[in-house]
């Protein structure tokens, strides 16, 4: 009986290129052996097809992440519109604040939060954000006591209570800089559905961390209620947390 070949089909991405036809045949051991590849360039329609399949897979993932929340005209006529997460973020966590106090999610009840998940080694997502928050706010006059900005570290590995006591004021003399143990800072990013990771670069002195960007807006319940994506507008930011805001002060 001849040996039974078992085809693939494998796509690298990161080349743009396609093997087809490779093959893998029985060794006498049982064990199975590459015996054959065989590299060719691609046509146009499969790399249409493959660059509208990954087009298809990010456009769901986005929209399985936010969903269109409240929207209203100000009074400057300007549409405001909220993205609120299509799952629920936020809830209970545990961490340590920037004066070595241990703080849980209850010391914030009945506040408002304006949340953001970075490090101090940052060289530019979190001081670009971190800052756009401290201009909202600024935008909001006499509203902005009713929320409190809290830079959470994602790393604890070097973010020590002491760094996040010298980092967070360069923002906001009001922000709370949250860190932790390893495991704390995993808990609470989880809760809010945060990405990070450390980028080892063997040829840099200090190593970098690959995280989400994402802002959010926690309400008195501590369950988020807005999500503002990367380099959000300051001015489009307040509008919307004025927008809760109002909200909340009309239901008092």
């Amino acid at each position: 009986m001849p040996p039974a070949y078992t085809w693939e089909l494998c796509v690298d991405l990161s080349s743009a290129s396609l093997w087809a036809f490779e093959y893998k045949q029985p060794t006498p051991e049982g064990d199975s052996r590459r015996t054959q590849a065989m590299q060719r360039t691609p046509s146009l329609p499969i790399v249409i097809a493959l660059a509208a399949a990954l087009s298809a897979i990010a456009i769901a993932a986005v929209i399985a992440y936010f969903q269109i929340g409240q929207s209203r005209v100000d009074s400057n006529g300007k549409t405001i519109t909220a993205f609120s997460p299509a799952v629920e973020l936020g809830g209970p966590f545990e961490l340590v604040d920037h004066q070595g106090r241990t703080v849980t999610d209850a010391d914030f009840r009945g506040q408002f939060l304006l949340v953001y998940f970075g490090y101090t080694y940052c060289p530019d997502f979190c001081p670009s954000e971190l800052q756009n928050m401290a201009v909202a706010l600024g935008r909001l006059g006499g509203q902005a006591a009713e929320v409190t900005p809290v830079f959470i570290s994602i790393d604890p590995e070097r973010d020590t209570v002491e760094a996040i006591r010298d980092y967070v004021p360069h923002f906001h003399d009001r922000m709370v800089g949250l860190t932790g143990t390893p495991e704390q800072v995993a808990a609470a990013a989880k809760r809010y559905r945060v990405y990070y990771a450390k980028a080892e670069d063997a040829s840099a002195s200090e190593y970098l961390m690959d995280h989400s960007t994402f802002v959010y807006l926690t309400g008195p319940d501590g369950k988020v209620l807005s999500v503002f994506r990367y380099n959000t507008q300051p001015e489009d930011m307040a509008a919307v947390i004025r927008m809760y805001l109002d909200e909340a002060g009309q239901g008092a």
